[in-house]
């Protein structure tokens, strides 16, 4: 995702993916994951159908919007040719799990322009979102996902939703996990013309790997001639020398991530150097990117800026990942680095010794014009808004069990990863009951950005207040969760229909309580941190 609206503002460049192999976990599972998705946060489950010959699917525009009512899905901009039979997934402004394992997570990456699009200048009609939803709807693995996807945006042309801009996919089933890269081919295709509708290429995360996507590509050499590792559209060359981008008699190697990306920015750069620095430290020596003083992140003068070649495809980490520790960095904030907001001399006071000390106030989510009242120079957090995952993929385990989206809605900084099962019939309202414009106490998204907001007023201290409810209660979810499969796996032996009410009502439940530990909270920060406890 590349521009999202996330409590009445709006904010760009926000997702970010993290892809694990199964031989980088530390159970085994293949994880893939998104932060920061679409202001379309309303997860719900669209039931697979089968329809008759002849039927037509809807392409719809518009799939980000939250504004619409549920279960419309926007403007309808063409039809393609349905299939026999569709599966039930988890649907979402970005749909990002199916019945079968399969997972997908999106991040939108820049791209040259002369290439941009958007559905004023273009005939293109598939955006990645609806590529994504059709391929939960008829894939059960990875590689059809890759195949059906690159047939859509081929054929129909890829059309651009966040901004005239480039798309990245990581897509991942129970045993294995690829990143997808799509950019445009201008306003000027015609798809009379048969010419691909995109510039698109994969690349295969190694079983022993991790990667991220930090709205930036990261596939660099393609070799075709390893088909269990890459695969790229017809034209994955030819647009680049058609504009003058590489000559072929130059000698020079063809780096896709060079050929089609612009130069690059603070805000994925940072992103690479974070997670490379921290699941690999001995790979390279990594620049020192300590805040060693409160002048450190605004003195950009004396800061690194490294080449993308810096950086690999992916990488064996040190140590092997778990959820959790996905989350973790799904959560971070750079603290003690030069990209920590709350390290700024702006939020320094002085204390009771006269010695100066970091404000209560001090916040790694400054808003806008607390910037600019304060004179912040602003970072692009890893923790950011809107909702996101990480699933859990296992190829030991049924499906219907095997598959986990842990789900979050708002700031993840904030809010739990509550899991939800592959096999699940059905979601809680707390889920999808979401108006952006109007406080509804039966919304999760509105439980969560209500105590965000609240913890605005004393950031310092109330977080604590936080981490002391939320950090046991979703450390708990972990801790059932061996026990609870194993209940689930007894009953699916005998009756599967009724393990997926099983997994539906444990999921459910813990929304449940998820919710109560909101207004719980709610309550308790009110009560402290108000203004008559905090003086005038």
């Amino acid at each position: 995702m590349l521009i999202a609206l996330i409590s009445g503002t709006l904010n760009s460049y926000a997702c970010t993916d993290i892809i694990v192999g199964r031989k980088a976990t530390i159970d085994g599972s293949v994880i893939t994951s998104h932060t920061d998705a679409a202001p379309e946060c309303r997860v719900h489950i669209v039931p697979g159908k089968r329809f008759k010959i002849g039927d037509m699917a809807p392409v719809y525009y518009g799939l980000q919007d939250v504004d619409k009512p549920l279960h419309e899905y926007g403007k309808i901009i063409g039809y393609i040719p349905q299939v026999a039979e569709t599966y039930t997934y988890f649907h979402s402004g970005y749909s990002h799990m199916n019945e079968f394992q399969l997972a997908i997570a999106e991040s939108t990456m820049s791209q040259k322009k002369e290439l941009q699009v958007s559905i004023e200048t273009g005939k293109q009609i598939m955006t990645i979102e609806q590529a994504q939803a059709f391929a939960l709807q008829r894939c059960k693995t990875a590689r059809e996902a890759i195949k059906l996807i690159t047939s859509l945006v081929d054929k129909y042309g890829f059309q651009t939703s966040c901004g005239p801009e480039s798309e990245a996919l990581c897509i991942a089933d129970a045993n294995e996990a690829w990143v997808l890269e799509v950019f445009s081919v201008g306003p000027d295709w015609d798809p009379e013309s048969g010419e691909a509708g995109a510039i698109w290429a994969a690349q295969r995360v190694p079983d022993d790997h991790i990667a991220i996507v930090p709205n930036w590509s990261i596939i660099k050499e393609i070799d075709l001639s390893k088909p269990d590792e890459f695969m790229a559209s017809s034209n994955y060359k030819q647009v680049a020398i058609d504009h003058g981008w590489w000559d072929p008699k130059s000698g020079k190697p063809f780096i896709w991530q060079e050929v089609y990306a612009p130069i690059p920015r603070e805000w994925a750069v940072s992103r690479l150097w974070l997670f490379y620095s921290k699941y690999a430290p001995n790979l390279k020596d990594w620049p020192d990117k300590t805040a060693h003083s409160v002048y450190a992140g605004s003195d950009s003068y004396h800061q690194y800026i490294e080449p993308l070649s810096m950086f690999p495809f992916s990488v064996k980490p040190e140590k092997k990942l778990s959820v959790q520790d996905v989350i973790a960095f799904q959560r971070e904030l750079y603290e003690g680095t030069i990209y920590d907001m709350t390290n700024d001399k702006n939020w320094m006071v002085a204390g009771s010794d006269g010695k100066y000390v970091k404000s209560p106030l001090a916040t790694p989510f400054p808003t806008k014009a607390q910037r600019e009242l304060l004179d912040i120079t602003y970072r692009r957090m890893v923790a950011r808004g809107g909702y996101g995952m990480v699933t859990q993929l296992r190829n030991w385990l049924p499906d219907d069990i095997g598959g986990v989206y842990w789900y979050y809605v708002d700031n993840q900084y904030v809010s739990t990863y509550i899991p939800i099962y592959a096999g699940a019939i059905d979601v809680s309202p707390y889920i999808y009951t979401y108006d952006p414009n109007n406080y509804d106490e039966k919304s999760l998204r509105w439980a969560v950005d209500f105590v965000d907001n609240l913890l605005g007023l004393r950031w310092q201290d109330a977080v604590k207040d936080l981490h002391a409810v939320r950090d046991p209660l979703e450390q708990s979810f972990f801790d059932d969760q061996t026990e609870i499969e194993k209940e689930a796996l007894e009953i699916h032996r005998r009756n599967p229909k009724k393990a997926k009410q099983f997994l539906t009502d444990y999921s459910n439940s813990r929304v449940d309580q998820t919710m109560r530990m909101y207004e719980k909270l709610k309550k308790t920060l009110i009560s402290k941190y108000t203004n008559n406890n905090q003086g005038l």
